[in-house]
Formats: structure tokens, C-alpha cells, sequence
């Protein structure tokens, strides 16, 4: 791990869809083994952002970098250093857990013998090692999604990021997520963003930014953005942050 980085940072990151603006020079920073909640609604800027931290989207503007390598210079050093659980369920079904890490850990690079010692290991982190040969079709909701993150695991990256990662899931398995997911900061020193448009899931401790209409319109301790906003909880500050904010094509 690059001594003296943070884990990520993005610095003036602007994108745009034909005419709409989706990011509007948003720049920030997320410590090493630190827990970051990204708050927004559907359709913020959310998406965009992680898509371009991950390379999915080219940079037009603005710089990235994680753990101070640069995403659009050295790819393959930030990339190394980055686990990604995305929305969208990408497991094969049909295939038993340790197989659908195993895959992984190839395209990685991972022989098989040290891939299959290595998915025991994060099966394990993950409190799922009784399901390493079960297919994954027979897994609830919230079992498949801690497989992604196994997944996500098998590189031993610094940094993991979770887009919406509990949609679709009931309140036992959003609240096991969320526990082991704060267990690989506190436990293993991984740096998590984590991002999601449910107040529930951000502690007072986390960092968090507040990210609407491809803005940030905070980012401090949620403790302090509350208290700045002089509101009761974050769902009270987040409300007060964003009523009349305007999107990035409406500013004057």
C-alpha cells in the first residue's frame, strides 16, 4: 500500500450525458480503513461517479487517483488496489460459490491452487465457508451479496466500493451486510465507500458526503454535517441540504 495517499481522491471530476450534466467539478477524498457513506437519491451522480472511479466511464475532466496511482494513467496499479461490488447481481447462478470465485481469481491473474485457498479465506471473512459448495441459486439475497463481496476480496484490495448494495434485500440481511462490511474497516483496515440513498445505514462516526444533482453539497463527520444544518438526524440534514439545491445546467 503507497505510504502517505489517501485511499481515494477525486479532484474537480466533471461528466456530462450529451447536454445534461451529470458531475459538476466534485472533488473529495477517503482516508485509509475508513468508512465513507455517499448519500444521495436515485440518480444524483451516484452512478456516474463510481463508473468512472472504476473505469467503466473515461475521464473527460478532472483527475482520480487510488492510493495516489493515477486511474486514467496507471490502471492497472489503482485498479489492483480497488474491489468493486456493483447493483446489479453479476454471479453465475449455475455455479457453486467456490467456483464463482475461483473464476474470479483468475481473471486476476490467481493460479488455482492459491485461488481456491484464497476464496476459502474471504468465505470465511464473510461468514459463508458452509456454503462453498452450494450453487449459487440456492443462496437468499443477502447470501449472494456476500459472495460479491468475497469476490470483491480476492485481490486483497485497499479500497472497496458498494453501489446500493442492500436494494432488494430485507432488514436482517441490509443490517448483516452492513456489519460485515464495517467489520473489514475496523478488522482487515480496508477503505469503504459505501454509497446508498438509505439514511438507516449511516452512523454517527462515518464520514459522509452528500452528493445531489451532481453536487457535493457537504462532506465532514455526520455528527457535524447534522449539527451544522442544525437538524435532528441525517435524514433531517440531508432534507435541509438539498431542498431548492438547483442541478448543474440550472445554475446561473
Amino acid at each position: 500500500m503507497s505510504r502517505g495517499w489517501n485511499a481515494l481522491s477525486a479532484d474537480g471530476i466533471s461528466h456530462s450525458y450529451g447536454a445534461r450534466k451529470a458531475l459538476d467539478e466534485v472533488t473529495f477524498a477517503v482516508k485509509p480503513a475508513s468508512f465513507l457513506a455517499l448519500l444521495g437519491l436515485t440518480g444524483p451522480g451516484k452512478s456516474p461517479l463510481l463508473s468512472l472511479v472504476t473505469r467503466l466511464y473515461a475521464i473527460r475532466a478532472g483527475r482520480i487517483r487510488i492510493f495516489g496511482h493515477d486511474v486514467e494513467r496507471e490502471p492497472g496499479a489503482a485498479l489492483r488496489r480497488l474491489g468493486v461490488v456493483f447493483q446489479p447481481r453479476t454471479l453465475d447462478l449455475d455455479l457453486s460459490v467456490t467456483q464463482n470465485l475461483t473464476y474470479h481469481a483468475a481473471l486476476h491473474g490467481i493460479g488455482a491452487r492459491a485461488a481456491r485457498l484464497r476464496a476459502g479465506e474471504v468465505l470465511a471473512q464473510i461468514a459463508l465457508t458452509d456454503r462453498a459448495g452450494d450453487k449459487v441459486r440456492d443462496l437468499s439475497g443477502g447470501q449472494m451479496r456476500r459472495v460479491e463481496i468475497a469476490r470483491a476480496l480476492l485481490h486483497r484490495p485497499r479500497l472497496l466500493i458498494l453501489d446500493e448494495p442492500t436494494v432488494g434485500l430485507d432488514i436482517k440481511a441490509r443490517a448483516d451486510i452492513l456489519a460485515h462490511v464495517r467489520m473489514l474497516v475496523s478488522r482487515e483496515g480496508v477503505a469503504v465507500v459505501w454509497a446508498t440513498h438509505l439514511v438507516d445505514e449511516i452512523a454517527d462516526v462515518d464520514d459522509l458526503i452528500v452528493l445531489h444533482r451532481g453536487r457535493i453539497l457537504a462532506h465532514g463527520t455526520v455528527s457535524a454535517i447534522v449539527a451544522q444544518n442544525g437538524a435532528v438526524g441525517v435524514a433531517a440534514a440531508f432534507t435541509r441540504l438539498t431542498e431548492g439545491a438547483q442541478a448543474p445546467n440550472e445554475a446561473a
